[in-house]
Order: structure tokens, then sequence, then C-alpha cells
């Protein structure tokens, strides 16, 4: 796969910036990817993300959020999330432009909570892809972000780490059944908020599981209603 290039699209408000991974081999399909509210769009796990997706024919965009484009650094302030996610927004137009096919939207943390809030307020996309959904704040499993998951009418995946105090893997296969459509959760051992990428540290293997569960919910049977018996492979 050639390597990710700057993009900047100033004709939206917010703007949309970041980088975009254009495969050698086209599959038609497009992923938009965000990043958490400590992170940017050159997060190790989104990088890695984005490599393999691209390496299957994926069009993939990581893009910086509004909030992060005006901060370098530090968490995004309370009033940032509606612009973030007219943000999200602008990025899955881009790349509705960009891809021939299908469109999916999703992200890390705090990126992907505003992804799945855009989708269930208008449904702009074919999947979901929730990494390290931040259910609840740590210590404080009373204050659930559940709310619109109910209203979401596209097929979820959901990967989280089996030691993330956002959330427990139990928690969020309760959190999921609320999805009227099918989902899918993968469970990361061992991993944190995380899942594995922290510092230099890095799941090697994480990524091509990722793509492999992802296909394997996208591109197999529809099946409409709850899905309460999904599989759940678990990564080690």
């Amino acid at each position: 796969m050639d390597a990710a290039e700057r993009f900047s699209d100033t004709s939206f408000d917010p703007p949309v910036r970041g980088y975009l991974h254009r495969p050698e081999a086209p599959s038609g399909d497009g992923v938009v990817l965000s990043h958490g509210a400590g992170g940017n769009a050159q997060s190790a796990l989104l990088q890695a993300l984005a490599e393999a997706f691209g390496g299957s024919g994926f069009i993939v965009l990581r893009c910086d959020l509004p909030f992060r484009q005006l901060r370098h650094y530090g968490p995004p302030r309370p009033g940032d999330a509606a612009r973030d996610r007219q943000g999200l927004k602008s990025a899955v137009a881009v790349m509705t432009k960009l891809a021939q096919a299908r469109v999916f939207v999703g992200g890390q943390s705090y990126g992907g909570r505003q992804a799945s809030m855009l989708v269930a307020e208008e449904k702009l996309t074919d999947g979901l892809v929730l990494l390290s959904y931040p259910l609840h704040p740590p210590g404080h499993p009373e204050k659930l972000r559940i709310e619109h998951l109910p209203k979401l009418q596209v097929p979820t995946l959901f990967v989280h780490g089996t030691r993330d105090p956002f959330g427990s893997i139990e928690e969020i296969e309760s959190a999921r059944k609320l999805i009227q459509e099918k989902s899918f959760l993968l469970p990361v051992e061992g991993a944190g908020h995380d899942l594995g990428f922290k510092g230099k540290a890095k799941r090697e293997d994480l990524p091509s599981l990722v793509l492999s569960k992802f296909q394997e919910l996208f591109n197999g049977p529809r099946e409409s209603g709850r899905n309460r018996t999904s599989p759940v492979s678990r990564l080690r």
C-alpha cells in the first residue's frame, strides 16, 4: 500500500484534516477513523489499523477531530462534542465522494463515541467500528453512556480490552444488546483502554484480527434484529 498522504479539505466547516491511505488495489469501500480524547490522527493504533485495512483495499481517512485541530494537547472541552460530530459528518461526506461502495466510520474511545452518536442521529454510514468504547467514566459504572445505542440502525463492531476501566467485557456485552442491528464484540485479553498500543508498545497481531472480524461481520449474511448469539473471539 502507498504511504499515507496529508489530507485537508477546507470547504467544510469545520474543515476536514488528517491522513489519507489510498490502496494499490481499491475494493471500493472506505473507512473514516478518529482518535481518543488524548490523541490525534497519528496515534499508533489508528496507523496500524489504517495500514491493515488499506492493505485489504479500503480507502482510509484518519482524521483529526475539530477540537484537536484547534488545540494540539489536552482533552476536548464539554462544549466541543457537537462540533466534533459535525467534523466527523464532514469526513464521512469526503469519504462518500472518494469511495465507490460502502462507507464505515469509527474510532477510539471519544472518537468512537462521537461517531456512534452521529450515526444514531443520522444513518450516514454502512457500519460502525468502536475501539475501546468509553461506556462509563472509570470508577463510575452508574454513569452509562448508552442512551443513543437503541437508535443505531447499522451493524457495529466493538473491540475492547479485558482490563479497560471504562467498561468491563460483561458491561459491553449488555450494552451492545441495545443495538437493533447485528453486532460483534472482540475482547483483547490483558489490554487496557489503549488496546496494547501505548508509547512504543504495539499488539502486532491486533490489526489483522480486527480486519478479520470486521470482514466477518460486514461481509457475512445480513441479519435483522438483535444479535444476541454472535460468537465472541478473544485475542490473547
